[in-house]
């Protein structure tokens, strides 16, 4: 009698299955995710917000709790003083915003005839090409359909419905952040009790206090460097003649806060008004030149300089995260896709099995290139002829 049993033949395909299973599993959910993150944006969106305000203001709050100021009390001073800023500014800006939307519909107007009278060889050449695609087509082209148009809701309805929602978010996102710059550490300190063993409570403490310093760091940089940029634009506008300066600048400052599509909105809007402004073309050209010129040195110059390398993210990922939030959240989705990504960065770093996943979001290293860093191919065998 053999004692040996026979090799099960049937185990390589049982792992293959498993593999099979545990790959449809992981499939499952994240498109589980997706419909999550996107049909709870909603509920999800003002909570993120609040979280983000809290990495950056929590320094300001452990600041005066330092100086024996009862966190609540610290945490309201710190809203009041921040919401009182913002609401001085929107009520400077708020006649200048007032103005240019009353004579919104005429300068677009103006606009787009400056614009057709330069696009004239362009409409003819487009023009030429119709006409010979109906002389080629002959009759089959003189049927005509009736087109049924549905009518959605008016633009008054969707912009008030659009405001109760931002101003309920918004409410959501203050009464949260209160709380949570009130609270303190108490999440993380349950986080770490509940954790089994210290090592995961040290990886814990690692991640909270380094996603708190890159998001607070890279927040408070790019407001700083915003604000800058705002201030100089404005100067470039009222000394090229733009009337409320003001407005353009405020606008740059909150453009800035998004990646690329900021600054071709920034330059689409300040074309149109430009060219809606003045008559002389190479005038209104100077206003959107301008603001690119001073967005060139502060995205390649300043920016880096003062970011160093407490951020560095790669471009492509950013690109990529920028288009996924504005697709899942819109474009309160856009405003936060680099603080996501760059706590979804350290929370990879610090993760064995997702490591690959954080290198692969960082910039370029600075080591030589991959071509220089393999080995050299070994010198051709010789022959006894040679």
């Amino acid at each position: 009698m053999n004692a040996n049993p026979p090799p099960d033949a049937t185990a390589p395909q049982g792992e293959a299955a498993v593999q099979r299973r545990s790959t449809g599993i992981t499939v499952l959910a994240v498109l589980g995710l997706l419909y999550t993150l996107y049909f709870a944006r909603e509920f999800l969106l003002p909570i993120t917000f609040a979280v983000l305000l809290d990495f950056l203001l929590s320094p300001a709050v452990r600041a005066l709790a330092r100086r024996h100021v009862p966190r609540p009390l610290a945490a309201g001073l710190v809203l009041v003083g921040l919401f009182g800023v913002a609401g001085l500014a929107v009520y400077d800006l708020a006649g200048p915003v007032q103005s240019w939307a009353t004579n919104a519909p005429e300068s677009i107007s103006k606009a787009q005839g400056r614009l057709r009278r330069l696009l004239q060889p362009i409409q003819r050449v487009s023009n030429t090409a119709e006409q010979v695609e109906n002389a080629a087509g002959g009759v089959a082209g003189t049927d005509k359909s009736s087109v049924v148009v549905v009518r959605g809701p008016s633009f008054m309805s969707r912009l008030f419905g659009s405001t109760q929602r931002f101003l309920a978010g918004a409410l959501e996102v203050i009464i949260l952040l209160f709380f949570l710059l009130a609270a303190g550490d108490l999440f993380l300190q349950k986080l770490i009790k509940v954790l089994p063993n210290l090592r995961d409570r040290r990886k814990a403490i690692e991640i909270a206090r380094e996603t708190e310093a890159s998001v607070s760091t890279y927040l408070l940089t790019m407001a700083a460097v915003n604000l800058v940029e705002g201030a100089i634009v404005a100067a470039a506008m009222f000394a090229l003649g733009m009337p409320n300066a003001l407005l353009w600048g405020a606008l740059v400052v909150l453009l800035e806060f998004v990646p690329y599509l900021g600054a071709l909105a920034a330059v689409i809007v300040l074309s149109v008004a430009a060219l809606a402004t003045f008559d002389d073309l190479g005038h209104a050209l100077l206003v959107p030149g301008s603001y690119l010129g001073i967005n060139l040195i502060q995205a390649n110059l300043v920016g880096p300089l003062l970011l160093g390398h407490r951020l560095e993210l790669n471009p492509v990922a950013i690109f990529v995260s920028l288009a996924f939030w504005f697709w899942i959240w819109g474009i309160a989705g856009a405003f936060i896709a680099v603080p996501l990504l760059a706590a979804f960065k350290i929370f990879c770093d610090h993760i064995e099995s997702l490591a690959s996943v954080g290198e692969f979001l960082g910039r370029r290293d600075r080591s030589p290139l991959v071509s220089a860093s393999l080995p050299a191919s070994p010198p051709p065998a010789r022959t006894p002829a040679d």
